[in-house]
């Protein structure tokens, strides 16, 4: 029969267990997170570069007009 000792030291085990595994899942989370963000604003960038780019080609090709 177990005593009352192993019973103890298994059940610390068990939440140390438990324990790293919530913080493993959190670190997880955030790394995710952050990876997220971090593609959000790098396509946030690479519009605004391609919508300046498209505006300056629609300059480039408009005909000069000028009031003479």
């Amino acid at each position: 029969m177990s005593s009352s000792k192993e019973y103890r030291e298994r059940a610390e085990a068990r939440a140390r267990k438990e324990q790293y595994a919530a913080q493993e899942r959190e670190r997880v989370q955030e790394r995710e997170k952050a990876q997220a963000q971090a593609v959000e604003e790098k396509t946030a960038r690479l519009k605004t570069l391609r919508l300046a780019k498209e505006a300056a080609d629609r300059c480039a090709a408009e005909p000069a007009t000028t009031n003479t």
